[in-house]
């Protein structure tokens, strides 16, 4: 399952690939399927169109051929979508070439947006605190300017 920084940073790369991928009248046929296979195989990443004769949505072909290739669907635009899946193949090459190594998925069982709320909540608080505590103190300082004021009337 692809996070949404993945997805969006999969989107960008998909922005300047050409649609290789045609699904037709036919929909998604075994030929269509085998090809998906080859693309992903070779590239990781497929844009692909459906056409106006098509009988099915965009969504439905992009879901259908995730489901029949063990895809992740990046995007459904308009007529347009784009998949992924991870290839040894591409990875081989990158390793070779000295580009970025695939990131292994950390382990640990930090939620970083969890974090980040609770770090938030906890900086709302503090400011909070303060600003109460600002106001217990001026309200002391008027009581006790309050207090003296009837001391000096009451003497009078």
């Amino acid at each position: 399952m692809l996070t949404s920084k993945e997805r969006a940073a999969l989107r960008a790369q998909a922005n300047t690939l050409d649609t290789t991928l045609m699904v037709g009248k036919g929909g998604v046929s075994d030929s269509v399927i085998a090809e998906a296979e080859n693309l992903l195989t070779a590239r990781e990443l497929v844009k692909g169109k459906v056409l106006e004769g098509a009988l099915m949505s965009a969504r439905e072909v992009c879901d259908a051929l995730c489901e029949a290739t063990g895809a992740e669907g990046v995007a459904v635009i308009g007529t347009k979508f784009v998949i992924w899946r991870f290839s040894e193949k591409c990875q081989a090459e990158r390793n070779q070439t000295g580009r970025a190594k695939r990131k292994e998925t950390p382990k640990s069982k930090s939620d970083p947006v969890g974090k980040g709320m609770r770090a938030r909540r906890a900086a709302e608080k503090k400011v909070r605190e303060q600003r109460n505590q600002y106001f217990r103190e001026k309200a002391i300082e008027k009581a006790i300017e309050r207090s003296r004021e009837k001391q000096l009337h009451g003497e009078d």
